[in-house]
């Protein structure tokens, strides 16, 4: 014959266990949801920071290309490099 104090040990934990999985299921699709904010929000940002070095590297100087001086600024006379034998 079955003891009925173990029998009611083993309802009340299977009791707990049910309650248990339940706030584990409960964490374990925040979590996912967390983690697919995060893919979302590292997607942005790197869409962005392409985005910005792109435009960095449109706006950046090009080797050879002069830029008309910004209004209200004189344009400078170029800087000729000095001869070594004109410095002794």
């Amino acid at each position: 014959m079955l003891d009925p104090e173990l029998l009611e040990r083993i309802t009340a934990r299977r009791a707990e266990l049910d309650e248990l999985e339940e706030q584990l299921a409960k964490q374990l699709a925040e979590v996912r949801a967390e983690w697919a904010e995060l893919v979302v929000a590292e997607r942005v940002l790197e869409r962005v920071s392409e985005q910005l070095a792109d435009e960095r590297a449109q706006s950046a100087p090009m080797p050879g290309r002069a830029f008309p001086p910004r209004s209200g600024h004189l344009r400078s006379a170029p800087v000729r490099a000095a001869r070594r034998d004109h410095l002794w």
